[in-house]
């Protein structure tokens, strides 16, 4: 794999004041690297040679720098050429949960498109960071920018969910 995928992901939530918290948080990724080792441990692997994919499958345990991601299955899509193997897209499904030093997220599934550099989560979300928690439908990274978007959409498109969040207070100083 010449081309690093950014598998894992997190969100850096807001402090205190919070409202800005999922629309429009900047991502801790904005800066992560990409290009570092992906390590995988799985249970199993199967390789579709001619669909271009690998099934990572059984306790999949995914580490890039200090991002980890945890769940059931993985499916990596990718490309050969002169160049080498080109991943161009991740899948993770069956209780996702990514990490990074100071920030959890946890969902049904978890796709990283890397030609257009976005990461979504998708099915009830939830991103923690401290004791401060957002929970929605939907997670969008948009790894250029930085910015992250939750939302009430869940897996499916279907939307009518709310974003609701839990902020700590900072005590003022009497």
């Amino acid at each position: 794999m010449t081309r690093g995928p950014a598998l894992l992901f997190s969100i850096l939530l807001a402090s205190a004041a919070g409202p800005a918290l999922g629309q429009g948080a900047v991502s801790a990724l904005k800066g992560h690297n990409s290009n570092a080792p992906v390590d995988v441990e799985a249970d199993r692997i199967e390789v579709q040679d001619r669909a271009d994919r690998a099934i990572f499958s059984g306790n999949v345990n995914v580490r890039q720098a200090d991002l980890t991601m945890n769940s059931a299955r993985l499916t990596v899509a990718y490309s050969g050429g002169t160049s080498g193997t080109q991943i161009q897209r991740l899948d993770a499904s069956g209780g996702v949960t990514v990490r990074s030093p100071s920030e959890t997220a946890r969902g049904s599934v978890a796709i990283y498109d890397l030609d257009r550099r976005l990461i979504t989560m998708l099915g009830n979300v939830t991103l923690t960071q401290g004791a401060n928690t957002v929970n929605g439908g939907r997670l969008v990274i948009d790894l250029d920018s930085g910015r992250s978007t939750i939302d009430g959409k869940g897996v499916g498109g279907a939307s009518g969910g709310r974003v609701t969040g839990r902020f700590t207070v900072r005590p003022s100083g009497n």
